[in-house]
């Protein structure tokens, strides 16, 4: 997973999917508001090709799903499912971009923590503050809380949901994007003088599963060679960090 920005709708695709909320939401009231139907209808609509458009644009240019990132992204996504929370089904910062995988995993399963999702919203909040990635075999878990002296619980909800440790072909893409992430890095650290805004992106570019957002944190700080990066060109590193943090 990597923390995605969440661009602006135009005026008037937000707008049109404002209307089409309104007509859930009142029908809704008596009923009828046929979710599976109503989102059928829609989605070849005009504005919600748009919004489609704006989703895969912020997917990356291999339009990767949000989720796993390892697939291409297919179809829009609800973060909230649609079905029992019609009241978000055309709300923009309800709407995702998934692949079929991650999208028959999760189906209409969505934990809480009593109000608050448990599931990780990439568009939210930063995927590596609750995952953990296991840089010999590729897994992706949930992350360990010193402090609590356990594992994050979102973390271990969005592992379980979209099954991200026990996906083969999965593992075996995060592991190729950390060996080109890797060899990056050494190449780099055979040079004289680093340029940190060349290394970063030539980093983004090799980063297919957003994993720089775990090798410049601490975790990945203790593994070769990115503590050796950190430890003899310390404010390259922090170039890094600060970028990364940004999006």
């Amino acid at each position: 997973m990597r923390r995605v920005v969440r661009e602006a709708l135009d005026p008037q695709t937000a707008e049109a999917r404002a209307r089409r909320q309104a007509d859930a939401d009142r029908d809704g009231e008596v009923g009828a508001c046929g979710v599976a139907a109503r989102w059928k209808a829609a989605r070849q609509t005009n504005d919600l090709l748009a919004v489609h458009a704006v989703l895969k644009r912020m997917a990356g240019p291999r339009e990767r799903c949000m989720y796993c990132l390892d697939s291409h992204a297919t179809d829009i996504e609800h973060f909230w499912p649609k079905a029992p929370y019609p009241e978000r089904m055309f709300v923009w910062l309800n709407l995702l971009l998934s692949c079929a995988e991650c999208g028959r995993f999760k189906g209409e399963r969505f934990p809480l923590d009593g109000r608050a999702p448990l599931l990780v919203d990439p568009t939210v909040e930063d995927p590596w503050q609750f995952l953990d990635f296991e840089p010999r075999t590729g897994i992706v878990m949930a992350r360990y809380d010193d402090v609590a002296g356990q594992q994050e619980p979102k973390g271990v909800a969005t592992v379980d949901l979209l099954q991200l440790n026990q996906r083969e072909a999965l593992s075996h893409g995060y592991l190729r994007t950390y060996s080109r992430l890797r060899a990056a890095v050494e190449g780099s650290l055979t040079t004289g003088v680093l340029d940190a805004s060349r290394l970063l992106h030539g980093l983004r570019a090799a980063d297919d599963h957003g994993l720089l957002g775990w090798c410049f944190s601490e975790r990945g700080a203790q593994e070769a060679p990115f503590k050796d990066l950190r430890a003899r060109h310390r404010q390259v590193w922090d170039h890094c960090v600060n970028e990364i943090a940004r999006g």
